[in-house]
């Protein structure tokens, strides 16, 4: 089974993207962040001619998770904590493979710029708020799989230029921790995991040429607990939606379940 986490950086405006890579890499179950548009406006139709499955958390203009499955998931949920600023950012669901129950959590974490502002205090609620709910989650299943735009660069080997992110919010000192308690909580970085000491970009801007000269950062990360990550084949960085036209600025990343 492959599981994909990308943000589309708007649904609609990326469709025609999204329909090329799911038709030509078939992932069993895309997770999509800043999806960018309500419930009410999202392109159902389109999925469904593809023969997956829809499961939306929308908000309009900003933000939005969706999860898109060949197989019928159960247990959604978009409320696993309450979110003070009520913002579309967490989707849940469960997955049936092989004899497990695996939680799927998709999360589309705020960016936090500019630093020392509402935004960065909001940053750091929510991943505390998200940790607290883990912690509770992990002691009914502790099949979880957590995957999405995380905006944290876990570390300086993941980073083009480490030094002009030293004081950014993506790379703070402070919000890398806050990654590594998630992580503590009995989970593996699954690239990582696979891939030590190799590069593995997710993100690059759309400005200043950094797609061509290869300027990313990992931000899009799958963590994989404990109880699951032997099972785990293969982590993929797939770079080609990134490579064409009217991209998004991040590219999806798979994981491959034995």
């Amino acid at each position: 089974m492959i599981i994909s986490s990308w943000n589309v950086n708007s649904v609609r405006a990326r469709i025609e993207n999204i329909k090329e890579y799911i038709k030509k890499f078939s992932p069993d179950i895309l997770m999509m962040q800043e999806i960018k548009t309500p419930n009410e406006t999202y392109p159902y139709d389109d999925f469904k001619l593809l023969n997956y499955e829809n499961y939306v958390f929308g908000q309009k203009s900003y933000n939005g998770v969706a999860i898109v499955s060949k197989k019928k998931l159960i247990n959604t949920q978009n409320d696993i904590f309450k979110d003070k600023n009520k913002q579309s950012r967490i989707i849940q669901a469960e997955v049936k493979y092989k004899k497990k129950i695996i939680n799927l959590i998709n999360i589309y974490t705020p960016n936090g710029n500019p630093v020392d502002t509402d935004k960065y205090e909001y940053k750091l609620y929510w991943l505390d708020s998200l940790i607290k709910k883990i912690k509770l989650l992990s002691k009914k299943n502790e099949n979880i799989i957590i995957g999405g735009d995380f905006n944290i660069i876990p570390s300086s080997e993941d980073v083009h230029n480490p030094k002009t992110y030293e004081d950014d919010a993506l790379f703070r000192l402070e919000i890398r921790k806050k990654l590594r308690e998630l992580i503590n909580l009995g989970f593996h970085d699954a690239y990582r995991y696979i891939y030590p000491d190799k590069e593995g970009y997710t993100f690059w801007d759309y400005t200043s040429g950094a797609w061509q000269k290869n300027n990313g950062m990992r931000i899009d990360h799958f963590l994989v607990s404990n109880s699951l990550i032997n099972i785990v084949k293969n982590v993929q960085i797939n770079k080609f939606p990134r490579g064409r036209q009217k991209p998004s600025d991040h590219t999806p990343i798979e994981i491959e379940l034995a």
